[in-house]
């Protein structure tokens, strides 16, 4: 670890705080949770925000679902990236 990372702490990546936020959003949805807001179309912002940051996409190409299946809970995230060269 270098010293500056001992003194000021190391950034999380945007990918490890999302992937967090995310297993907390889903372990809630399980539990039964209080009723509370959809929290499916600010995962998608979030996603297209993090997304544009790196890839220039239409965000209506970024589609997010969540199924129940038997016991399980299947979240499924399809983006359409654009040709490359374009």
């Amino acid at each position: 670890m270098s010293l500056l990372a001992r003194l000021f702490g190391e950034k999380k990546k945007t990918a490890e705080i999302a992937k967090n936020r995310l297993s907390l959003l889903i372990a809630h949805e399980r539990n039964g949770g209080p009723a509370q807001p959809d929290f499916m179309p600010a995962l998608q912002r979030e996603l297209i925000e993090v997304i544009s940051k790196y890839v220039s996409v239409n965000p209506d190409d970024i589609k997010v679902q969540l199924e129940k299946q038997d016991n399980y809970e299947v979240l499924e995230v399809n983006i359409v990236l654009p040709e490359a060269g374009r």
